[in-house]
């Protein structure tokens, strides 16, 4: 199961970012998946429980938006959003397309934190 090597280093760069920024936790983590990008959502899920334990992302919620297979299409001049993975021809004109715009992303859109604030004597 790769998703849980996948799961420590998103955990691994989430919680440098969030260290950087001051943060006392981590509350949310967002996520793009593509339907193309070879990672089980399920499992990404699972493992991301498990990656947590111990870090400022304890106890977080990871966020994940879908992001279907788009492609382009020649003929037709315009993006296509396909229904499956199956085949890469346009819905509209059945005409295959090597031009794959969006659907192998695996890549943090960005992270929720509860920052550490100063304590009155410290300002």
């Amino acid at each position: 199961m790769h998703e849980l090597a996948i799961a420590a280093a998103l955990v691994e760069s989430v919680a440098a970012s969030a260290q950087a920024a001051g943060a006392a936790r981590v509350t949310r983590v967002f996520l793009k998946l593509g339907a193309l990008s070879g990672v089980s959502k399920e499992a990404l899920l699972f493992c991301y429980d498990v990656a947590t334990r111990d870090t400022l992302l304890e106890g977080s919620q990871l966020v994940i938006e879908d992001v279907p297979v788009t492609i382009y299409c020649e003929r037709c001049r315009a993006e296509a959003i396909l229904s499956g993975i199956q085949g890469l021809r346009c819905p509209r004109c059945g005409e295959l397309s090597s031009r794959l715009l969006h659907g192998k992303e695996l890549e943090i859109a960005g992270i929720e934190i509860d920052v550490i604030e100063e304590a009155e004597g410290e300002r």
